[in-house]
C-alpha cells in the first residue's frame, strides 16, 4: 500500500490531482454525542441556555466543511456543491446522532470535509451543553459512504 501524502523521501506533500478526472463525488460521515437523558431533554424541549442546539450545530458543521483545507494541512481547497447536516435527538443513545453529507464535482474526494463537518457539529453540541454536563462523549466519527473517483464506491459495514 502506498501512502500518497508522502514523497519518495518520506516527506509530507500535497498530492498532485491535476491528472485526475473531474467526477461527481459524495461522502457521508457520522458522529454521536452521548449524554444523560436529562441533558438530551434540554435539547428536545428547547431549554438549552445557549439556544437551539441542533440548529447551531448544523450551521457550525456546514461552516466547518467549507474550511476543511484551512484545518487539515494537506487537503485541497474544493468547490463544494452541497453540505447537509442531519442532527437528531436519539433517546435510545441517549444523545444526538449526526450525519454530514458533502458533495462536489472535482478531482479529489470530500471525505475529509464530511468528517470535519460531523466532528465540528459534535463539538458544537458539546460546547452548547457543557455547562450542564461535562461528561458527554463524542464517538463513532467515521465515513459511512464515499462515492466517485477512481476508487469507486465505499460503504461502511456498521
Amino acid at each position: 500500500m502506498v501512502l500518497t501524502h508522502f514523497d519518495a523521501q518520506g516527506h509530507a506533500h500535497m498530492v498532485d490531482v491535476s491528472d485526475k478526472d473531474r467526477t461527481d463525488r459524495i461522502a457521508v460521515a457520522v458522529a454521536q454525542v452521548r449524554m444523560r437523558p436529562e441533558t438530551l431533554a434540554l435539547v428536545t424541549e428547547g431549554r438549552a441556555k445557549k439556544g437551539d442546539v441542533l440548529s447551531v450545530a448544523r450551521l457550525a458543521g456546514i461552516m466547518a466543511a467549507k474550511r476543511t483545507a484551512d484545518l487539515i494541512p494537506l487537503c485541497h481547497p474544493l468547490p463544494i456543491t452541497k453540505v447537509a447536516l442531519d442532527l437528531s435527538a436519539d433517546p435510545s443513545l441517549p444523545g444526538v446522532q449526526i450525519r454530514a453529507t458533502v458533495k462536489t464535482t472535482g478531482q479529489t474526494g470530500v471525505e475529509m470535509e464530511a468528517l470535519t463537518a460531523a466532528s465540528v457539529a459534535a463539538l458544537t453540541v458539546y460546547d452548547m451543553l457543557k455547562a450542564v454536563e461535562k461528561s458527554m462523549v463524542i464517538e463513532g466519527i467515521c465515513v459511512v459512504l464515499k462515492d466517485g473517483g477512481k476508487s469507486g464506491r465505499y460503504e461502511a459495514k456498521l
